[in-house]
């Protein structure tokens, strides 16, 4: 189904212009005909058999004082989530090794957090060297950041920073109230400045409309450096959450599949080199959507049993799953990080 060639020799171009207006026609394209074009777009610039695998870890779960209204960590949610310490480095290391040996190429490690502490820190080091020794990527999402916080984990390798834009700018305020979309924008100005890979996309099905997944993908497409990768989240609406009980028994409760992968393909189109990720909400997916987001140019997913607090479709689902579709793990290095590799090659290498 899927062919295994490599990038062809005339990728699309890389813009950083786009329009909503150009990012709206994108999503009225007739569905077959938008998927065709990012299947295009995908293959000029990535290996269309591959998918790339990563695990993520809650590192520490519950307790979080930020109101997102889509999280069970929030301590304004009533999700029975109970708040726990940060892990021991030991138990992170333990669960990151076992993340390679099924297969995982990257480990990502969350903590419910409005910020980390400056005591926290040492904890966090320990884990971002440990988990680059065993030969994985490494990706932390901790909340907002300092420059110095940000400098530190740069210092340690740390390979990616998530934090994510969630929605569209004049969507946010109906989602988090307790920190604005530009604080977003500040801690990525941050991570991207002390030489981190970003890691940063959003969640759709939180009953917002197509002008705001416009705005969504339109936000990320704008940025002066694409995210090296995209997560796509859909919705998974928990109860005890403010999304979750208001979107409960609602046609909303659920994204179209066909809106949800329209999604997905103009992310790859407007953002060739970035990795486009599957990431929460794939456990309630059926194959064959997942298999239409391949196509469309989704090449990053989430494996393992359970995403933070959330459950997801486990590593032997998965690979059944690759094996009807004939697809493979990733192994090779992503477009955006091997371009940064490339320009840096002469002058910024020393």
């Amino acid at each position: 189904m899927f062919a295994d060639a490599p990038p062809s020799a005339s990728p699309t171009p890389v813009r950083n212009d786009w329009t909503r207006e150009e990012i709206a026609a994108l999503f009225d394209l007739p569905f077959t005909e938008l998927v065709f074009r990012a299947a295009e777009v995908h293959r000029a610039h990535h290996r269309a058999g591959e998918v790339q695998l990563c695990t993520l870890l809650s590192i520490k779960t519950g307790g979080c004082p930020e109101d997102c209204g889509y999280c069970s960590q929030s301590v304004k949610a009533d999700s029975g989530v109970e708040a726990t310490k940060l892990m021991e480095v030991q138990a992170v290391l333990q669960s990151a090794a076992q993340a390679r040996d099924a297969g995982s190429k990257r480990f990502c490690m969350g903590a419910a957090w409005r910020n980390p502490k400056d005591r926290d820190m040492p904890s966090i080091i320990a884990m971002v060297q440990g988990v680059r020794d065993m030969g994985l990527e490494t990706c932390m999402t901790l909340g907002m950041l300092t420059e110095g916080q940000a400098a530190q984990l740069a210092d340690a390798g740390l390979d990616y920073y998530n934090h994510n834009i969630d929605t569209s700018p004049e969507r946010y305020g109906d989602v988090i109230t307790t920190r604005s979309f530009a604080d977003r924008l500040n801690t990525l100005d941050r991570v991207r400045a002390a030489g981190i890979n970003v890691c940063s996309g959003g969640i759709v099905g939180m009953g917002e409309t197509r002008a705001d997944r416009v705005g969504f993908v339109h936000a990320l497409a704008t940025m002066e450096h694409h995210p090296e990768s995209v997560p796509v989240n859909a919705l998974v609406p928990i109860k005890g959450t403010v999304l979750g009980d208001m979107l409960a028994d609602t046609p909303l409760a659920k994204i179209d599949d066909i809106e949800f992968v329209r999604t997905v393909a103009v992310a790859r189109i407007t953002m060739p080199l970035s990795m486009v990720r599957l990431s929460a909400g794939r456990e309630a997916m059926s194959e064959a959507t997942q298999a239409l987001c391949f196509l469309a140019g989704a090449n990053s997913i989430f494996t393992g049993d359970k995403l933070l607090t959330a459950a997801n479709a486990g590593d032997d689902a998965d690979a059944a799953m690759f094996a009807r579709l004939g697809l493979r793990p990733m192994e090779g290095e992503e477009p955006l990080r091997a371009a940064k590799a490339s320009s840096c090659a002469g002058p910024c290498a020393a």
